[in-house]
């Protein structure tokens, strides 16, 4: 490789912004005041190691120096400058002094750029300063390259500056480091002030001299200029065009930049390592691995695939955009890797998530001898983080603390690591003693927060963060609306919205779907359904936020309206779409658009997904079709314990007691060890199975053996399976014996048991109980009422029907649902609205002769409504329930399972009725309440009667 190339590649590690043309007098511009030729100037950016007092070089003097002629000094010092091999160079300075021959020009020069190159500048001024020639041209390029090529652009160009007031002219050689300099300083009156001084003296068409202006008008912004001084080379090499599309590389114009590669090799220029490097570079900003494994391809092909910076560059492009296999491939051809080479593949590591590979390779690299810097340990902690492994973590902050690396970069790295090792207060303290913090390290703190359940933390510091003017971006915003989203704090999020509008971001794509998810938690589907309609470009993640809020707030049918919709605009959907619209449809008891979507699924080939696979297991379970559930259970792919949770809820939610405890058994010896949502669906099933004893060796076991300890979920399940079973004294012991006091669960489930056994006594307190904590709920009055309706109390009936009219609570209306060619039909008690209304009653009014003749008797005392006899059988008669089953009966095919869903516990007439029709008709009736699933089927029901 070229010095030349050398300074072109240094020059590409600059990185600059745009800045506006302006235009400056040409030379007075170089009038210096005092202060820009004074020597102490140029020793004040010397670091403190560097201005020191010449030492004695003769006591250094070995005999290894020979006495030479003074052209083998300059040779000797020449190479030692391209090495910069500072000790030998220290003794041949000594040597030279000792023989007075350090005087001469030649040698003086040498070590000035030797100084310069290796920034011991304090050094290459002194001897400047004692030149009896302060006008030599070449001491003066010396000085100004070593500046240059070790990134003091101000000191540089104060050089220049000198160099001009004391009348010395540039040359080809000087002019490319003053122009490098102004690229380094964005000194775009300076460069064209250079500029004119080199059209003047002539030197405009010297390739080098143009390629450095070429350079420095991209670096300064202005890539119009740029580009025509680049047309206007008259015989452009590869270090030509690699001046400007690393410039393109650099300001992240990767498409242009990927376009004047393509020009220079049409044109007939061979690239070389450097331009390959660099449009590798392109490539992984475009995330075009395409063109990125032609680039490749050109290395080998040019005999350039050992060349160790376009093998890191290789490495970062596959790590980034390709597959990690393939960067761990070509990280293995490098035959010695250097640390940039060892960061790339640990890096890709940490983006692909082999934390464990990672945690290897960095072991593997401190062993090779070479030291980590704060990008290798910010990768290592990402590592950490991912596996959360909090010792390991600890002692790299100790060694980040011990090497002095602990920078802004670095301090965000810790404090994602702390977070999401749960050490909160670790995180808060590295944020507190950042000395600067800026909104990069705020946005981590808020995430770590959000990460760990302190969303009300994490609204304080952004609110602290705001008033401070300390800025943000969008990520900040994400952070705070998953904080509102979380704490449903509504205000919140809409001042964020404005926030968002004011600051611009509200049309970044992921603050609108972010505020779309906000709103939808916070169930405001009005503004969310806003947002989604005013995106300027709806797409897939739209879709996803608006379908999840739909789902979420419960409105399934909008949810399944609007995957229609997106089927339409034919944008493909993802597992976490098509798991969302399973939920919904479970929720719904959508079987038929259910099955819909698992055709999807299957055809998207998101089968072994494992989220998709659970999520069909519960919407089969909670659309009544245990053997399709069954079927999707056995098709998951490493079952979980989400897997295996569903599939024992679903069991349990249909009376399978005892097979579900069988699957819990099973569950066991797999080795997958339960969690606190798998012991409530192993009691619910013991408890819609009348299992006491099974219940109570459970209950016992979660602490003694799963190390589980009981929630009010769990009370309320025991308290449930004793109360139903007639253990009432139990019942009320085991309340008493809580570690806590009882919720409305607890309360709820000891009023349906006084309920199911006629105890008026219990009734009443529980009643008294949840009128206290849940006043707004009419199911406390109701249940209190039947309680009353079942011992004949009608006084206490009436006096419970006035208390409701008096405080204003209303009865919730009973409601069902069925589906029917993939529409969701409501009814209500009563209810004339359907277009087939007159069929429907009809038909009820059919079934109810059958039913009469086969024995039926309709259970009016479970009506509480105060009027004839004759009225309260049509009422019962035109339950919900009834409705949705007669409708299915004259809307579907004979023999096809009719499936209904309802708000309420089943009443105790339809249950009945239902019994009788499932026969006549000879029908499957399934029907999911708010407690449980009844399969009616040949005169009975799965629940046998105990629900």
């Amino acid at each position: 490789m070229s010095s030349m190339t050398k300074i072109w590649r240094n020059i590409s590690l600059q990185k600059l912004p745009r800045q506006r043309l302006c235009l400056c007098p040409p030379f007075e511009f170089f009038n210096p005041s005092p202060k820009h030729i004074s020597t102490k100037k140029f020793h004040s950016s010397v670091s403190p190691s560097q201005t020191i007092s010449f030492p004695n070089f003769a006591q250094n003097i070995t005999t290894s120096v020979p006495t030479t002629t003074i052209v083998s000094y300059s040779k000797l010092l020449a190479e030692l400058s391209k090495t910069k091999s500072l000790d030998p160079a220290l003794q041949v300075h000594a040597h030279l002094t000792k023989l007075g021959l350090h005087q001469d020009p030649s040698h003086r020069n040498h070590l000035i750029n030797l100084y310069s190159k290796c920034s011991l500048f304090g050094y290459a001024r002194r001897l400047f300063d004692e030149s009896p020639e302060p006008e030599d041209l070449v001491s003066w390029s010396s000085l100004i390259s070593g500046y240059a090529q070790n990134g003091l652009g101000k000191e540089a160009l104060l050089a220049f500056r000198e160099m001009h007031h004391l009348g010395i002219k540039c040359n080809e050689f000087a002019f490319p480091s003053v122009l490098k300099a102004c690229s380094l300083t964005k000194d775009l009156v300076l460069g064209r002030v250079v500029h004119g001084i080199v059209v003047v003296t002539g030197f405009e068409s010297d390739v080098y001299v143009a390629n450095t202006l070429v350079v420095m008008y991209a670096k300064c912004g202005e890539f119009v200029d740029s580009r025509r001084l680049f047309d206007e080379i008259p015989e452009r090499n590869s270090v030509s065009w690699n001046a400007l599309f690393s410039c393109y590389t650099q300001i992240e114009c990767f498409g242009e930049a990927v376009g004047l590669f393509r020009e220079m090799v049409a044109s007939g220029i061979r690239p070389d390592e450097f331009s390959l490097s660099t449009i590798i570079n392109a490539c992984t900003g475009l995330g075009d691995i395409g063109q990125g494994n032609k680039i490749h391809g050109y290395l080998i092909k040019l005999g350039f695939d050992s060349d160790p910076f376009s093998l890191n560059a290789l490495v970062d492009m596959y790590a980034k955009v390709g597959t990690f296999e393939d960067a761990l491939a070509v990280f293995q051809e490098i035959g010695r890797p250097d640390t940039v080479s060892w960061n790339a593949v640990i890096a890709g590591c940490a983006l692909h998530e082999y934390h464990d590979q990672a945690l290897e390779l960095f072991a593997q690299m401190t062993c090779s001898g070479l030291k980590p810097n704060v990008f290798t340990l910010s990768s290592v902690l990402k590592a950490c983080a991912g596996l959360r492994l909090q010792e390991l973590g600890k002692r790299l902050h100790s060694l980040l603390l011990k090497l002095d690396l602990l920078d802004a970069f670095v301090s965000v790295g810790l404090i994602d690591m702390y977070s999401k090792c749960g050490l909160l207060e670790d995180a808060k303290l590295v944020y507190d003693l950042m000395p600067q913090k800026d909104f990069i390290a705020t946005n981590a703190m808020i995430s770590g927060y959000t990460q760990n359940g302190a969303d009300r933390e994490g609204l304080m510091l952004f609110v602290e963060m705001y008033k401070k003017g300390m800025g943000f971006d969008q990520t900040t915003l994400l952070a705070i609306l998953n904080c509102s989203a979380e704490m449903q704090a509504v205000d919140t999020c809409k001042q964020v919205h404005v926030i968002s509008v004011k600051s611009g971001l509200q049309s970044d794509a992921f603050v609108t779907n972010s505020l779309i998810d906000s709103y939808g938690k916070c169930f405001q589907m009005d503004d969310a359904a806003r947002i989604f309609e005013e995106c300027p470009s709806i797409d897939l993640p739209s879709f996803t936020s608006i379908i999840s809020a739909y789902a979420q707030c419960g409105q399934g049918e909008e949810a399944l309206k609007l995957y229609r919709k997106l089927q339409d605009v034919e944008a493909k959907p993802d597992s976490f779409v098509c798991c969302t619209l399973l939920n919904a449809c479970a929720n719904l008891s959508a079987y038929e658009q259910g099955k819909q979507i698992h055709v999807h699924v299957l055809k998207y080939g998101f089968m072994s997904d494992l989220f998709a696979g659970n999520s069909l297991v519960n919407m089969y379970a909670k659309c009544g079709s245990l053997k399709d559930a069954d079927r999707a259970f056995s098709e998951v792919p490493q079952r979980g314990i989400v897997s295996w949770s569903a599939m024992i809820g679903g069991l349990a939610q249909h009376g399978h007691g005892k097979k579900a405890l069988l699957l819990f058994d099973k569950m066991l010896k797999d080795g997958v060890a339960p969690n606190h949502v798998t012991l409530v669906s192993v009691l619910c099933a013991c408890n819609h199975a009348g299992l006491v004893t099974e219940a109570k060796n459970y209950f016992k076991m979660m602490e003694e053996s799963f190390g589980i300890q009981p929630t009010q979920e769990h009370y309320a399940c025991m308290i449930d399976v004793l109360g139903r079973a007639g253990k009432l004294d139990e019942a009320m012991d085991l309340v008493k014996k809580m570690p806590f006091e009882a919720n409305a669960s607890i309360w709820g489930a000891l009023l349906g048991a006084a309920r199911i056994h006629k105890n008026v006594e219990l009734g009443q307190l529980a009643a008294e109980m949840l009128l206290t904590l849940e006043p707004e709920k009419s199911g406390t009055h109701v249940l209190l009422a039947n309680i009353y309706a079942s011992v004949g109390s009608w006084d206490n009936v009436a006096k419970m029907r006035r208390l409701m009219k008096d405080s204003k609570v209303k009865k919730e209306p009973g409601m069902s649902w069925i589906e029917v060619k993939d529409k969701i039909y409501t009814f209500i008690v009563g209810d004339r609205s359907h277009s087939r209304s007159k069929e429907i009653y009809a038909k009820l009014e059919e079934l109810g002769d059958l039913m009469a003749k086969a024995g039926y008797v309709p259970m009016i005392e479970v009506d509480l409504h105060d009027v004839e006899q004759k009225e309260k059988e049509l009422l019962l008669a035109h339950h919900s329930e009834k409705l949705a089953v007669a409708f299915a009966l004259i809307a579907t095919p004979p023999g096809a399972p009719i499936r209904v869903k309802k708000n309420l516990r089943i009443c105790l007439d339809c249950h009945t009725a239902f019994k009788f029709i499932c026969k006549i008709v000879s029908r499957e009736i399934i029907v999911r309440d708010i407690n449980r699933f009844h399969h009616f089927s040949d005169g009975s029901c799965t629940c046998g009667d105990y629900w």
